[in-house]
């Protein structure tokens, strides 16, 4: 009987150091925690100007542009016409302006006229400067080199003023964004180096936060960062994700 007792006490004492012995939950503020996602350093979406019908589209998806290259034509006829009208009645204000010059030179015509004619050619000026700013929403370039992210429109499509036609994402070394617990904001700032182990990949690289956020989120207990990856690297793509740790 005791040695029934004595074996059923030494197995509830196992059991008990058995639980004691397991694996404390991580905690709340583990590096490991912080998940982070790949952005492009540049990203914007590249509109129509004016209304009118596209030509045949110099880009496609996935394409790689350099800055000032034509993504897209108009077909700017109209728009042409207008500039051709504006710059004929430049040259009449300012030959009708160096004649009321010469008239006045000759007490054939007053100050009036003289002054009204200067504002004349003025008037025509700003109908030139409007319409070859007119002529330059025809043509739709990229304002920095990177890759075609998404193409909206088709060749020869009819667009209203403010359709959206490309996406553009910069090349260069990707931006990385993440969240972490406001407890960690005593280690990181801006400079402080990390570790970003990227889940597509399965590889780690170096990165350097950049930036802080200066607002807590208050109901998340977390703050927005973001850092840059020291190099760019071919096989990584705007959108990946994976988890940042503090440098060892």
């Amino acid at each position: 009987m005791h040695n029934k007792l004595l074996a059923l006490l030494l197995g509830f004492g196992l059991a008990g150091a058995a639980l004691a012995a397991k694996p404390a939950a991580p905690a709340a503020d583990d590096t490991n925690a912080m998940r982070v996602l790949l952005a492009p350093v540049l990203e914007t979406t590249l509109s129509s100007q004016m209304a009118g019908t596209l030509g045949a589209l110099s880009a496609s998806l996935g394409q790689g542009v350099k800055k000032g290259a034509t993504l897209a034509s108009l077909k700017c006829d109209e728009v042409q016409a207008r500039a051709n009208v504006a710059k004929a009645e430049l040259n009449m204000a300012k030959q009708n302006f160096t004649a009321k010059q010469g008239l006045r030179a000759l007490d054939a015509a007053g100050d009036i006229e003289v002054a009204t004619a200067r504002t004349e050619v003025e008037k025509a000026n700003g109908a030139v400067s409007l319409a070859t700013a007119q002529l330059a929403y025809c043509r739709v370039s990229a304002p920095f080199s990177g890759r075609i992210a998404k193409v909206y429109v088709k060749p020869y499509q009819t667009v209203a003023a403010g359709t959206p036609l490309f996406d553009l994402v910069s090349d260069g070394a990707l931006k990385v964004r993440l969240n972490v617990p406001s407890t960690l904001l005593k280690k990181l700032k801006q400079g402080t180096p990390l570790d970003v182990t990227i889940h597509e990949t399965g590889k780690t690289y170096s990165a350097k936060v950049t930036a802080v956020n200066a607002r807590v989120d208050a109901v998340a207990q977390t703050v927005e960062l973001e850092a840059r990856l020291t190099a760019a690297y071919p096989e990584l793509v705007a959108g990946m994700s994976g988890v940042a740790q503090l440098a060892q």
